[in-house]
């Protein structure tokens, strides 16, 4: 048995940027709720649509991409369709060419966050899939994400 801490709900300040997601018809399981797997799905579309939209992330044509190294999710209450959700971001650690982002989902209005979790990217160079350093522009806004 850990001696680490039980995982707790964040509030909304704990985080950075916010982005809004629909559930989907699909995403329920058959007991209701929004399956496990979606969630590492909407944590991946937080942190690329935030980049994307910043101009640091280039999925088509840019010449450094972020491959999951390591990945984890904390569940503290369902989230079903057709809920809305905020899913707010945050950086936890920021390396040479690593950083770890760590995502909250809300269900919208709530205070406190339904599930919390981290992803691991590490930013390689796309035709040799070797680690490279972050291009400035991407980690000046990381850091703004600390």
């Amino acid at each position: 048995m850990s001696d680490s801490p039980k995982p707790q709900p964040d509030p909304r300040s704990a985080y950075k940027a916010f982005r809004t997601i629909s559930t989907r018809w699909m995403d329920n399981d058959v007991y209701g709720h929004v399956n496990n797997v979606v969630y590492y799905s909407w944590f991946d579309t937080a942190v690329n649509a935030h980049l994307i939209e910043r101009g640091v992330l280039d999925i088509h044509q840019g010449t450094t991409i972020g491959l999951v190294i390591e990945t984890q999710c904390n569940y503290f209450a369902p989230l079903a369709f057709p809920q809305a959700v905020d899913a707010g971001i945050r950086v936890a650690r920021l390396g040479t060419s690593s950083v770890r982002y760590e995502v909250g989902l809300f269900a919208a209005g709530e205070p406190l966050t339904a599930a919390k979790g981290h992803f691991v990217h590490v930013y390689v160079d796309r035709a040799s899939r070797r680690p490279v350093p972050l291009p400035a522009a991407l980690r000046a806004e990381l850091e703004a994400l600390q």
